[in-house]
């Protein structure tokens, strides 16, 4: 069985260069976006589910939030953890596949952003996050699900485009196969080519929120970016909800 994608790419030096604009200022709008959204009392429990370097976990912890993340990239996690112990941070970090976690823990608040869904091949294992969030949750927990919106991206896919970072020249060729947004990305550090993958599901939100009230949750709002303007079916960026775990 050929290895999965994002086992390789994401414990690389090379991810953290090419989504480095993916930085803490970006991640500080995301969390006061979310608290405007969502009312937590302090010391309230959150799990953010593919917690990547920690950017959330990191200043929901600040703010006095008992935050766990979760993810399969122990580069990434090893990120999380040094940035946190800066901090002086109590956050624990956790190495697992989120297929495979389980916790007895229950949460006011589960977290899912970044397109951290979509990875696998197929749809059983792809919703096992919806499943898992839900069991995870306190009774009236909130879920927030951060997802691209598959109808602006069919229309705004750039299909090549390349830039020069440090020592890097970074080219990302994408394209639709199979109803899946495949991306090639070829970095040159220093003369040598390396290439790296991604591969996301292209899941309608219409889909999804049926998917989400199948699994148990109520629909609170639905967001089009992290600006807080109102989800448009075909002309959002991204397709942002929040629900409650209804019993």
């Amino acid at each position: 069985m050929m290895k999965e994608w994002f086992v390789e790419w994401f414990n690389t030096d090379e991810y953290l260069n090419v989504y480095k604009h993916r930085n803490e200022s970006e991640a500080e709008c995301h969390v006061r976006f979310l608290l405007s959204k969502v009312s937590l009392s302090y010391g309230a429990s959150i799990l953010d589910l593919a917690c990547g370097a920690g950017r959330h976990s990191i200043l929901l912890a600040k703010l006095g939030y008992q935050v766990t993340g979760v993810d399969l990239s122990k580069r990434l996690l090893t990120e999380a953890k040094l940035s946190s112990e800066k901090e002086n941070l109590e956050i624990e970090f956790i190495q697992s596949d989120i297929r495979e976690f389980n916790t007895e823990k229950k949460f006011d608040l589960v977290l899912n952003l970044f397109t951290s869904f979509g990875y696998f091949e197929n749809d059983y294992e792809n919703f096992l996050v919806f499943e898992k969030a839900y069991s995870f949750l306190k009774p009236e927990g909130i879920f927030v699900f951060d997802y691209f919106n598959k109808n602006f991206l069919l229309k705004n896919l750039v299909p090549y485009s390349e830039e020069i970072t440090d020592s890097y020249k970074i080219i990302q060729e994408r394209k639709i196969v199979d109803e899946r947004v495949e991306k090639k990305i070829t970095i040159n550090p220093n003369g040598k080519s390396k290439v790296y993958f991604e591969s996301v599901k292209l899941y309608d939100s219409r889909f999804l929120l049926a998917k989400l009230k199948e699994f148990g949750f109520e629909i609170l709002n639905l967001f089009g970016d992290f600006l807080g303007n109102e989800f448009e079916y075909n002309s959002s960026p991204r397709f942002i909800v929040i629900c409650k775990k209804n019993l």
